[in-house]
């Protein structure tokens, strides 16, 4: 089982990227985007079905949305907190449209966009915080139905200084603060591994660049993107990897699939 995740800014946009990236890896189970940008009557279906997939969206226009882009059929849909959680004490952390699930198998699969949260301190960096509390009960309650639980997606978050090209100053910047980093990690406590340093320990690999600066050709990236896996996951994982090259394509998203295998 192979399951892929991509920020492609834009499904629209990058119709054509992302198309042709399946093409060339038609072994991916399951792609799962964010930041789609469109209403769900918006969605382009009809690229991906007559490629022989299977659609699952939660969209909203020119900003958030994710989609699941399937092999076989996706089955248990369910879209944003209160799908999972019933009703929650803040709606308005549903309002932007960031979470969807569904299992393939015996697995549970979480796409995820986390807030950004703009500024530290600003009324976006509150929400992004409150927005990763609730994911931790939200991804409790899965939990306690189903331990085989794989979460991925854009986190904006990085989870350690050898994640970001250069870590100096980065206790003030959003994506790399302190409580963002242990507010994120109290929700992988709840018992979830970031499969990729299973398979790589060095530092140098990302998933992000600003589209500024030269970013990617200077490769000074942040990887943000993730798949963290429970444990048997985890241990039946057999490889995670990160494909720059729709990064050097015309016109990319600024951001890069990552895939992890999984042997069934």
């Amino acid at each position: 089982m192979k399951i892929a995740t991509w920020n492609v800014n834009s499904v629209r946009t990058r119709i054509n990227h992302v198309c042709n990236w399946l093409q060339a890896n038609p072994d991916v189970d399951v792609l799962c985007l964010q930041e789609t940008k469109v209403v769900d009557s918006d969605f382009p279906h009809e690229p991906f079905i007559n490629l022989g997939y299977h659609t699952y969206i939660y969209g909203q226009k020119s900003y958030n949305g994710v989609a699941m882009i399937s092999r076989s059929p996706l089955f248990d849909i369910q879209l944003g907190f209160a799908s999972v959680l019933g009703e929650i004490s803040d709606p308005s952390l549903d309002d932007q449209k960031r979470l969807i699930t569904a299992k393939l198998g015996n697995t549970q699969i979480v796409n995820m966009y986390v807030p950004n949260g703009s500024e530290v301190d600003s009324e976006k960096f509150a929400y992004k915080l409150r927005w990763l509390k609730l994911l931790r009960e939200y991804l409790q309650a899965l939990l306690a139905k189903n331990p085989d639980v794989l979460i991925c997606g854009d986190f904006n978050v990085a989870i350690a200084d050898l994640d970001i090209y250069d870590p100096k100053g980065r206790e003030s910047k959003v994506m790399a603060t302190d409580i963002e980093r242990e507010t994120l990690a109290a929700v992988l406590e709840l018992g979830f591994k970031d499969i990729f340093r299973k398979f790589e320990s060095g530092g140098e690999f990302f998933s992000w660049w600003d589209y500024r600066s030269g970013g990617f050709s200077r490769n000074r990236g942040w990887r943000i993107d993730y798949h963290f896996l429970t444990d048997t996951l985890y241990e039946k994982a057999t490889a995670c990897a990160i494909d720059i090259e729709p990064r050097k394509l015309t016109q990319p998203s600024d951001h890069t699939p990552v895939i992890v295998t999984i042997e069934s």
